[in-house]
């Protein structure tokens, strides 16, 4: 009797453990996949709103673009009495930011990520001036540093002053 109690806590131990491994893994990928998602969702929210700006430009001011800086002149939001305007696209802090001329500068991507780099080159195709973006998110979950994400993402924009 003694050995059938003991045969059946180990096979009872057994399956205790590959339960608790199973719900270990199953909060690991949770976690993983939700960074993989976060990282994903801002990039590409941070480069939708880059690439529509250098297609909605009416040239890049070369003066204060570099290759962490993007100058955009602008027929959007004009100030008052204005019929031209300029905004920026750079890195503040870990966040990526949008500056329109006399304003604060604002973050278009989520506290919860971090810009590891935002690379602007200029790309000269005829006439038409273009931007190649690379922007490099990364995503670091507080409770397990194995479901941190990176994604790297790059993208081309033309300006298309009209």
């Amino acid at each position: 009797m003694a050995i059938e109690l003991l045969v059946s806590l180990a096979i009872f131990s057994l399956l205790l453990v590959v339960i608790v491994s199973f719900l270990f893994w199953l909060n690991y990928s949770n976690s993983k996949t939700k960074s993989d998602r976060d990282a994903e969702q801002n990039a590409r929210r941070a480069l939708d709103e880059i690439t529509y700006e250098i297609k909605s430009a009416k040239s890049i001011y070369t003066p204060t673009t570099t290759a962490s800086q993007l100058s955009l002149e602008t027929t959007r939001y004009l100030p008052a009495d204005e019929t031209d305007t300029f905004i920026d696209f750079f890195v503040c802090g870990t966040a990526v930011c949008l500056k329109k001329e006399s304003q604060a500068p604002v973050a278009i991507t989520a506290d919860s990520v971090s810009v590891g780099s935002l690379t602007f080159t200029r790309i000269m195709n005829g006439s038409s001036p273009s931007i190649k973006v690379d922007l490099v998110i990364n995503v670091t979950d507080p409770t397990s540093a194995a479901a941190s994400s990176s994604l790297d993402l790059t993208s081309t924009a033309a300006v298309r002053s009209y």
